[in-house]
């Protein structure tokens, strides 16, 4: 389980009884159907364990926020499935696969509308801050994607650029949306700092661990194909540590794993899981994960708040970092 089962429950709930309209029937169906397809929930999640954590108590003035940031973390999620061409989505046809582009494009732009009309239903004394950190997390969600398809097209990205891409594309809305819920309980400006800190190391080491699992998780409990990253040549955390780890004989090998087409889908994996475990890419990745899982923690533990205020996110930050799937 992740998160806390009171918080998930009321996000269910309300996203199970939206009132969208009924006409045009392609425009409001998709929206209703990609937040059917659940999720961890994660981020919804921390708006309310973000307030929770300076007591405040008031959830049916954290549910907009929380709502909001779940509306639009399917718009992106719409976006980017028509960017990388996905078919599934959590098991299930993604939106452009099971309509078309134009409806997956429109639903995405509406459920964006939508997020900012949630926004509008928070604490009036909180409106103003509440879209000024929203708008920047949008936009910086914005630049990682971005950042993430000009590496496909690049053979030469770096450490440092990966964990901004990441940061940009995934960290940062968990970041935001724990500042969201510390906006709202009225934390001050140097607290929401370090919660904010909190998250956006607590999801780059989510990120690490995903990246991870892609290539050394078990395929009975990961829920993909395992090495689906290696298939597809995607610039990972392991493939930018082994890119610069590699003697010239191996970098020969390398580009022939690269070359090899999706057909030889099992050789490619095992061939460059080889080169993995021959320069301890795992361990590599490992200890930079950790590094960032502690510095998240480092955040959490200067805000000064009773230690069992922090409890929901010290347990959802051990269950995500130590997740098989």
């Amino acid at each position: 389980m992740f998160g806390n089962p009171y918080y998930a429950e009321k996000i269910s709930d309300a996203l199970e009884n939206i009132q969208l309209p009924e006409s045009p029937n392609n425009l409001y169906e998709p929206i209703h159907y990609i937040l059917s397809l659940s999720g961890k929930r994660i981020r919804p999640q921390l708006v309310f364990m973000g307030a929770s954590l300076f007591g405040y108590k008031d959830w049916g003035k954290v549910l907009p926020a929380s709502i909001a940031i779940e509306y639009f973390h399917n718009f992106s999620l719409m976006h980017d499935d028509i960017m990388d061409k996905a078919p599934l989505r959590r098991g299930k046809q993604t939106v452009h696969q099971k309509w078309n582009e134009n409806v997956a494009i429109l639903s995405g732009d509406a459920l964006l509308v939508k997020s900012y009309e949630e926004l509008s239903k928070c604490p009036a004394f909180a409106v103003s801050e509440l879209l000024k950190t929203f708008n920047r997390v949008a936009l910086e969600v914005c630049e990682g994607q971005q950042h993430d398809m000009d590496f496909e097209l690049r053979n030469d990205v770096s450490e440092s650029e990966y964990i901004n891409m990441i940061r940009l594309k995934t960290s940062v809305l968990l970041g935001g949306a724990l500042e969201l819920g510390a906006i709202i309980a009225g934390a001050n400006a140097e607290n929401r700092q370090k919660l904010y800190d909190f998250g956006v190391n607590l999801g780059i080491a989510f990120q690490l661990q995903d990246d991870i699992l892609d290539t050394f998780g078990n395929p009975e409990t990961f829920g993909k194909q395992v090495g689906g990253d290696i298939i597809v040549n995607k610039k990972t955390i392991l493939h930018i540590l082994l890119k610069k780890s590699l003697s010239i004989e191996d970098q020969i090998e390398f580009d022939k794993i690269l070359a090899l087409s999706e057909e030889n889908a099992e050789e490619k994996v095992s061939r460059m899981k080889i080169l993995y475990q021959k320069y301890k890419i795992f361990d590599l990745a490992n200890t930079l994960k950790n590094g960032y899982s502690s510095k998240s923690l480092d955040s959490l533990n200067a805000i000064d708040i009773l230690e069992e205020n922090k409890q929901d996110l010290v347990i959802l930050s051990n269950n995500l970092l130590n997740r098989n799937k």
